[in-house]
């Protein structure tokens, strides 16, 4: 028989360090908290520069003047107020009447990216700032049918996109970019004629996705 000196006792388990599990947790958690910090929080840099918005943004944006200030008229000569827009985004664009290829080209992007973002189509409204008098192709009329075509001062537009430039800068003010104005009513970003139809329609998808107003 045995000796009860010689009998060992079962010890019990020793516990397991929770710390290996902790470790896997956190590095599968971590780049998950990086994207949520990255989007949510611009402010901390963490987006790479791809990711940035592909138009110039307008700083300080401007709120969009009064009828009194900027007076706005309809093709048929009828008074327009920017106002009855309020709520949502527009997509604008400013040439002459005669509307050469370049503002063909702005009407055609601004058109095209408008109608492409499906369920989010009724957020946008297209606007066309005529600068003169000119008789409209009836081939312009037709083609870019929605967009509302509003008839303005050309000096009192550029005193609105282009505050504080030369002459010269609130020119290419008028032809040159096409412009966003925000669901409050704040001009607030602008693209240049020769800006990627793609790019552009990619810019504004994500506006309307991480926007809550409008």
């Amino acid at each position: 028989m045995a000796s009860p000196t010689s009998i060992n006792p079962q010890q019990p388990p020793k516990l397991r360090s929770r710390a290996p599990l902790y470790l896997i947790l956190a590095m599968c958690l971590a780049p998950v908290i990086f994207a949520l910090l990255a989007y949510y929080v611009p402010a901390l840099g963490l987006r790479p520069d791809g990711s940035i918005n592909y138009g110039t943004l307008v700083n300080p944006q401007r709120p969009a003047p009064s009828a009194d200030i900027l007076p706005l008229t309809t093709l048929d000569g009828q008074p327009f107020d920017l106002n009855s827009l309020h709520g949502k985004w527009l997509l604008v664009s400013a040439d002459d009447g005669a509307c050469p290829e370049s503002c063909v080209k702005k009407l055609f992007v601004l058109r095209n990216s408008h109608a492409s973002q499906g369920k989010e189509v009724e957020r946008l409204a297209r606007i066309w700032f005529v600068t003169d008098n000119a008789t409209i192709d009836p081939t312009i009329l037709d083609a870019y049918k929605g967009t509302n075509m509003l008839r303005v001062d050309p000096i009192k537009l550029a005193a609105y996109l282009a505050p504080q430039a030369s002459a010269a800068e609130r020119e290419a003010a008028l032809k040159a970019p096409m412009w966003i104005i925000d669901p409050l009513g704040n001009l607030m970003m602008k693209y240049p004629a020769d800006a990627d139809p793609v790019s552009v329609r990619d810019d504004i998808r994500k506006l309307l996705r991480n926007s809550r107003i409008g």
